[in-house]
């Protein structure tokens, strides 16, 4: 008995000690504004206070405006592919949310949905800019989408890929009388594994300082369909931003405060197009149907062999239809200068 009780007893200390020596190699330092901001800024780029955060921004082009809204745990660059493209007939404007990218924290810690489209709208007044196209990923999805629906005369076009914000289908007995486009739609928790991790008290408190790389080269192999399509450079620079200084403990209070909102489609009067990607694992393509049915008349583009992040998956493809949306005839192989058309309501 006293030798398994030996045994049992080692075992214990090995396995607290492996514990720890794999939170000592995970851990990671913050790094400073400056150390990233001399890699990830360009010409482009420009930080504007807006309600006492200062928001990295990127404007390029000139034209009818499109601001760009990334999602949950990324930055402005997952739109690089598309902004090539739009700045040639319009002008983009992306960002970097409160807790991500270079803007890093907030104080006063407004991440919800409904803080990030005030922001924006406050940034829209900053820049002089009245009206504009929007288009969202994720999270950014779901900022676009409350936006569209809060002030609709602001907003040219909505765009929405992979988007959070769908209203759950509800089953009733007779829906011939109900106009589904009534319904709120309520935010909802995310069942996506490290959201579901980073939620719990005492890992939470790990990932403030052990943030190993391999966790994110997972995480982008979550949103991706196509894992030869991730570069080194994309899943690095995922890496980095988390480690802003501030970043990490700007998403633990993200995801751990939750801030219900309510988008009342009836609203949303402007044109729709959805894009989504049918091996989304993150946001299923369900949700895409649901946009559907509560926005009849939105333009619905499914791509197939695709996951989380179409624009940064299928940059060529996606920004295709998207200008096609916008008025633009676009050259699929891009070796023909493109042809503006004018701006099209479809």
């Amino acid at each position: 008995m006293k030798k398994l009780l030996s045994l049992i007893f080692k075992i214990t200390l090995a396995l607290i000690f492996l514990l720890f020596l794999i939170l000592a190699l995970s851990y990671r330092s913050e790094l400073s504004l400056e150390q990233l901001a001399t890699e990830y800024t360009d010409e482009y780029s420009h930080f504007i206070k807006v309600d006492g955060i200062d928001m990295h921004v990127r404007v390029k082009g000139e034209g009818e405006p499109i601001f760009l809204i990334h999602g949950s745990f990324a930055s402005l660059h997952t739109w690089e592919a598309w902004e090539s493209e739009l700045s040639q007939y319009f002008m983009t404007i992306s960002m970097d949310l409160p807790g991500h990218g270079l803007t890093g924290p907030d104080e006063l810690k407004r991440y919800g949905t409904a803080d990030y489209a005030d922001l924006l709208f406050q940034l829209a007044d900053i820049l002089g800019i009245d009206q504009f196209h929007v288009a969202g990923n994720s999270m950014g999805g779901g900022v676009a989408l409350l936006m569209a629906a809060s002030q609709p005369e602001r907003i040219l076009t909505l765009n929405l890929i992979d988007a959070s914000g769908a209203p759950a289908r509800r089953v009733v007995a007779d829906t011939s009388n109900i106009d589904r486009s009534q319904a709120p739609a309520k935010s909802g928790s995310s069942s996506v594994s490290i959201i579901r991790f980073a939620q719990q008290p005492y890992f939470s408190k790990v990932l403030l300082r052990c943030t190993p790389k391999w966790l994110f080269s997972q995480n982008m192999k979550q949103v991706y369909y196509d894992d030869a399509k991730i570069q080194k450079e994309t899943v690095t620079r995922y890496y980095k931003m988390m480690r802003r200084e501030g970043n990490r403990q700007a998403t633990l209070d993200r995801l751990t405060t939750r801030k219900p909102y309510q988008v009342y489609f009836e609203k949303i009067n402007m044109p729709v197009m959805i894009i989504w990607g049918r091996e989304d694992t993150w946001i299923s393509v369900s949700n895409a149907e649901r946009f559907k049915e509560v926005i009849p008349d939105a333009y619905l583009k499914i791509f197939d062999r695709t996951g989380h992040v179409p624009m940064e998956e299928r940059p060529t493809e996606t920004v295709a239809e998207y200008l096609s949306f916008l008025g633009i005839q676009a050259d699929r192989d891009y070796f023909t200068a493109p042809n503006y058309y004018s701006h099209v309501f479809r």
